[in-house]
């Protein structure tokens, strides 16, 4: 099975797919933006836009997962924006038709809840680090509030474990109990924050 984690910038994606890799025997946590920030290095900075617009990104996506899913044996944890509807299609789309069970989950937020994460993640920057995701959030909600976008989960109102139990929930997974407390739980998710930051 392949669970999709679609969403807003600052929308918990990563935090949700590391929870339940943590939780999930067997399960493998791949992130196609590594694919975008690849296809970038190779290009002058004056030719990188959005890696989503170039195809060798869409197919390279959809070929590296169906290798992964196809060999290895446990769920495939997939944090991923994608909110132009042509390379939804291509990409959780292109998958499906292959033949994998992809269960996606748009997980979302009222505007002022993703802000504060965002500001939260800002290392002390407040959102200025965050600048570009503050400018695509509110056509990055709207866009993914559109029924094709479905399975919609508002998270305003859950903690990362408490979504994660949701989303394996609803795609009929059984994820270990969470037995974390609140400090060993925010240092957690703080590790895998300070993990995820990118340079370039």
């Amino acid at each position: 099975m392949i669970v999709w984690l679609n969403g807003p910038f600052g929308g918990g994606k990563t935090q949700t797919a590391y929870e339940l890799h943590r939780r999930l025997a067997g399960s493998v946590v791949c992130d196609p933006e590594h694919v975008g920030f690849g296809l970038h290095r190779m290009m002058p900075a004056e030719l990188r836009g959005d890696f989503q617009d170039l195809p060798a990104w869409r197919q390279g996506v959809v070929e590296v997962l169906e290798l992964v899913a196809r060999r290895h044996p446990g769920p495939v944890l997939v944090p991923m924006t994608v909110t132009e509807p042509a390379y939804f299609a291509e990409t959780v789309g292109g998958l499906r038709e292959r033949g994998h069970d992809v269960r996606h989950f748009a997980l979302l937020a009222e505007r002022e809840t993703v802000l504060r994460r965002l500001r939260e993640r800002g290392l002390g920057r407040g959102l200025k680090r965050e600048s570009s995701a503050v400018a695509r959030l509110d056509g990055c909600l709207e866009a993914l509030r559109a029924p094709e976008f479905a399975e919609h989960l508002a998270t305003d109102r859950l903690t990362v474990s408490q979504v994660a139990d949701r989303v394996a929930a609803s795609a009929g997974l059984r994820p270990a109990p969470d037995t974390d407390g609140a400090l060993r739980g925010r240092l957690r998710r703080a590790l895998v924050g300070v993990r995820h930051i990118r340079f370039d």
